[in-house]
């Protein structure tokens, strides 16, 4: 499984849109590939998880899309991926909507009739993984549980289209979100560093204070002593009229 910070991109770096965990002999290759062609109409990036190595690509995508079937709980790489995806809704937020094709939605929750078949069959066969069955019943139970699609029989090109359209809204919705969550950080890191600023122009006005006020007693200074050398020169008697211009120079600073 990849790190942390891998698995925290943001949706604008995933390199899709969608990831699509089903199982064919279940669906049937129409309706999968009638679904694909709809999302790829609406520029709906998918990627379709058909063998075990591609689990990694689950975490490269916004959405994930299971499609529960008759022979679903049958494939051990269905459920395998199924662990990944609530991993994934888990740790980075994915979306996941689930898809009930030919089944009813209580027997996936409730793992019930050909569910509870293929997972009797399981745990015989994983004798001595048995937790491995444990975390695909528990992810079942999770994702079955999430407001999804239920096909039953009518027009399946607008079962498709509706579908579609749902998945075309919690893209935009996530989108939306992200990009409120980059302003919103955005924003704050602004904030943050305006006191540092602020701090660094009362210190430049401490500065300039400080050096005016060391030139002012220099003024200062200087103008004193010219006047007491005038006085020495005069012998005390002449006017100091003549230093007129520099105590003038140094009220006005």
């Amino acid at each position: 499984m990849r790190n942390q910070t891998d698995s925290s991109s943001s949706p604008d770096q995933l390199k899709y849109d969608v990831f699509l965990n089903f199982q064919s002999e279940g669906t049937g290759k129409k309706f999968t590939h009638h679904l694909c062609a709809a999302l790829d109409r609406e520029r709906i990036k998918v990627f379709k998880g058909d063998n075990a190595l591609d689990q990694e690509r689950i975490e490269d995508s916004r959405i994930s899309v299971v499609v529960f079937s008759k022979s679903y709980p049958s494939s051990i790489r269905c459920l395998d991926e199924l662990v990944r995806i609530v991993e994934c809704e888990n740790t980075m937020g994915q979306i996941v909507f689930p898809i009930f094709y030919d089944v009813e939605p209580r027997e996936s929750r409730r793992q019930e009739g050909v569910f509870e078949e293929a997972f009797s069959r399981h745990e015989e066969s994983f004798k001595e993984n048995i937790e491995r069955v444990r975390m695909w019943r528990k992810s079942l139970k999770v994702v079955s549980n999430i407001s999804g699609f239920h096909s039953k029989e009518g027009d399946e090109a607008e079962f498709i289209e509706d579908v579609v359209k749902k998945i075309s809204s919690k893209l935009s919705s996530s989108t939306s979100t992200s990009t409120s969550t980059s302003t919103s950080t955005s924003a704050s890191t602004s904030t943050s560093t305006s006191p540092s600023a602020s701090s660094n122009l009362i210190n430049l006005k401490r500065l300039v204070t400080a050096s005016a006020t060391g030139v002012i007693a220099c003024l200062e200074k200087l103008v004193v002593q010219a006047y007491i050398h005038a006085l020495r020169v005069s012998g005390g008697n002449r006017s100091f009229s003549h230093i007129t211009p520099l105590l003038f120079v140094f009220f006005f600073i």
